[in-house]
């Protein structure tokens, strides 16, 4: 039991923490990430945040966040504002314990769920803490086997979340 919780709880943790920009060198640094994106079409490297987009990147969080006070300072937009590209548009999304900027996980085996599952049998309801945040799937325990009970995110024709992308316009 100790074991399980110990891995359920890191599994968790991980599943919080944001993504990361790549680390590789960005050639959209150099020309643009306008350009890039429509240059490319679609690259679903996810990058971070760029103080030059600052003014778009403020219309967007307030188009996907209609009901938040005010805008985010700078120094939360550089932890969570994330852009990709997609039909040679530039995407961006905000990174949150719950909202993740990373591909969905549409995995059907999932060893969180398997190691929660052998714990509690009969559950209704596997948690996120236990399928991680970016699955493509919501759970339930049978016998002490995992059963796919639904979706957790409509994915956009990369595999991202839909409704915490939206395009970053340059206006």
């Amino acid at each position: 039991m100790m074991k399980l919780l110990i891995g359920v709880a890191a599994l968790a943790a991980l599943s919080c923490l944001p993504v990361m920009p790549s680390q590789a060198k960005d050639t959209a640094a150099g020309e643009g990430l306008f350009q890039h994106c429509a240059k490319v079409r679609n690259d679903d490297t996810v990058r971070g945040y760029d103080p030059s987009l600052r003014a778009p990147t403020i219309k967007a969080f307030k188009m996907l966040f209609p009901d938040a006070r005010g805008e985010p300072d700078p120094s939360s937009f550089a932890t969570q504002a994330h852009y990709r590209c997609m039909g040679g548009k530039v995407m961006v999304c905000f990174v949150g314990a719950n909202l993740p900027c990373s591909k969905i996980n549409t995995a059907k085996y999932n060893p969180g769920v398997t190691g929660f599952c052998k714990e509690n049998p009969n559950a209704d309801l596997v948690p996120a803490v236990a399928t991680g945040h970016d699955s493509a799937y919501a759970f339930k325990c049978r016998g002490g086997k995992p059963v796919v009970d639904g979706t957790t995110w409509t994915l956009d024709k990369r595999g991202f979340a839909r409704k915490i992308w939206t395009v970053l316009t340059r206006h």
